[in-house]
């Protein structure tokens, strides 16, 4: 093994019943490099992460890995054994302790121990030294449900550090994060390589490679594709390994007809149910007609997500305004009443609350539709797999059959499965709170299509998005929200993101 090379992956293949994983993948990563991995969902990056961390454990895959110059031997599924090796992962959720301090965090399962207790100075203090040598702006007595999302993130950087990581691997580290925390995130990185640490840099966010990674592999099928210096692609040629064909459009041409407003919101306010004092909506007008897709945009607080929620009847208290659909005031106090109006949502975070993950596509699926297929305590089977079924051939979701579990699917597969069971109730509205988060171009590119054919079949879709070329791409207008307010709409050809973000700012 060359000195310069951390890691060799050689020949690696991973099976699962009906499906291979990874075949045959080869990929050197040199010490000290920022090493970016992309590839569509089920292209074999997760896999591959879980083989390097320890989730499946050595003899469970064909192939070997060397690391420093030694075949790496990760037994039983020791997650912990890889830290004890060197390498970490973050991943895309985080698991932190929100109740716990920033340094308890960091030194969970590892804390100092004198004398037969924790010693506390010192637990603090090796914090603030692993935080200040990579440049993490947290502080170490800070209770990580105070802190924002980007500073989480640096916390579990700091978590993966202190137990003298060589290889930190981190799976789509930007989902959640909004411009400025991105841009720290990267300066991260930098320090982290000034400091001789690896960086395995997955995401799905292509354009964060350049200027950011020193090398690129695509992963494709659960085969390597190819691996080269990031100066070497430009963004189509990237794209183009990625999924291994043309993509001369990233948005696909709709041929939506908006007909009449059907659907109101008039100043609606709302408080957060567990903290009186705190209103999430601070007055919201909007208005939505049949057949179109209306756009929200917004920075992060702006109550973006808080007005899906609430018009879903899950988040907040409704202390002023009204909701009114097709001319008729209507009262939401909770999911259930959504669904009966026909008002369906696929929520930001799929996994904690679009997915029962230890359940099969099957019954993720038919659970909020189960009214469909029963009468008399009675559910009928065959109505629910013939439903089922149909919906999945619809949105070609990938999976051997119906009755596998959702957590073994891609993340582009279990968004597709969310987006079925809310189809399956056949909405008049559908609120889709950032519908391609953590999805492949690949994907991203066959839901647009979707929310085109959905649309001209005179189902009205909401939008939520952090991506402001993903809201112009696909919204026929474009809602602008601001700390709980909504600032007005406007028409797409009226729209240009200077006049959004002015609106966004409260500039204007």
């Amino acid at each position: 093994m060359n000195n310069d090379n951390i890691l060799e992956i050689r020949h690696v293949t991973k099976r699962f019943p009906g499906i291979t994983a990874l075949k045959d993948a080869s990929l050197i990563i040199k010490r000290g490099e920022i090493h970016g991995l992309c590839g569509e969902n089920g292209a074999g990056k997760s896999t591959l992460m879980k083989i390097l961390s320890g989730v499946y454990p050595y003899g469970s895959y064909e192939g070997e890995i060397i690391y420093n110059g030694n075949v790496l031997k990760l037994e039983g599924g020791s997650i912990r054994q890889a830290r004890d090796e060197g390498i970490a992962i973050v991943y895309q959720e985080l698991t932190l302790v929100p109740d716990m301090s920033v340094g308890e965090n960091v030194h969970l399962g590892n804390e100092p121990v004198e004398n037969g207790s924790i010693n506390w100075n010192k637990l603090y203090s090796e914090t603030q030294t692993t935080l200040k040598q990579y440049r993490l702006d947290v502080d170490p007595h800070a209770i990580v449900k105070t802190l924002g999302v980007g500073k989480m993130q640096m916390v579990e950087i700091a978590k993966a550090l202190s137990e003298k990581a060589q290889i930190l691997i981190l799976d789509e580290p930007t989902s959640a994060l909004n411009e400025s925390e991105i841009e720290k995130l990267m300066e991260i990185l930098k320090t982290l390589k000034e400091n001789g640490v690896t960086c395995i840099y997955i995401t799905h966010k292509l354009k964060e490679f350049f200027g950011n990674t020193d090398t690129v592999t695509v992963l494709r099928d659960g085969e390597v594709v190819t691996s080269q210096p990031t100066e070497n692609y430009t963004m189509e040629k990237l794209v183009r390994y990625m999924v291994g064909r043309e993509m001369k459009e990233r948005f696909p041409e709709g041929h939506r007809k908006p007909g009449e407003i059907f659907f109101e919101v008039e100043n609606l306010q709302a408080r957060d149910p567990n903290e009186a004092s705190r209103m999430v909506l601070k007055g919201v007008d909007l208005n939505l007609r049949r057949g179109e897709i209306l756009g929200i945009a917004g920075l992060m607080g702006s109550g973006r997500t808080e007005l899906a929620m609430t018009i879903f009847g899950e988040l907040g208290k409704v202390t002023e305004g009204k909701i009114i659909l097709e001319g008729k005031e209507i009262a939401i106090n909770n999911s259930i009443d959504a669904i009966r109006n026909g008002i369906s949502l696929v929520p930001e975070d799929r996994k904690g609350m679009g997915l029962v993950s230890i359940l099969s596509i099957l019954k993720n699926l038919s659970l909020p539709n189960l009214e469909q297929f029963s009468s008399f305590m009675h559910i009928d089977g065959n109505a629910e797999i013939k439903a089922a079924n149909k919906q999945s051939v619809e949105l070609a979701i990938k999976a051997p059959n119906l009755q596998v579990t959702v957590d073994s699917l891609s993340g582009g597969n279990q968004q597709k499965v969310v987006i079925g069971k809310w189809l399956m109730s056949n909405p008049k509205i559908l609120i889709m709170d950032d519908p391609t988060r953590g999805v492949d171009v690949g994907a991203k590119y066959e839901i647009y299509k979707l929310m085109n054919e959905l649309t001209e079949k005179g189902v009205s879709i909401i939008m939520i998005s952090s991506d402001l070329e993903e809201v112009f791409g696909m919204s026929d207008r474009i809602l602008v929200m601001c700390q709980g307010c909504s600032k007005g709409i406007l028409d797409i050809k009226d729209a240009s993101q200077e006049n959004v973000m002015a609106l966004a700012t409260g500039i204007a």
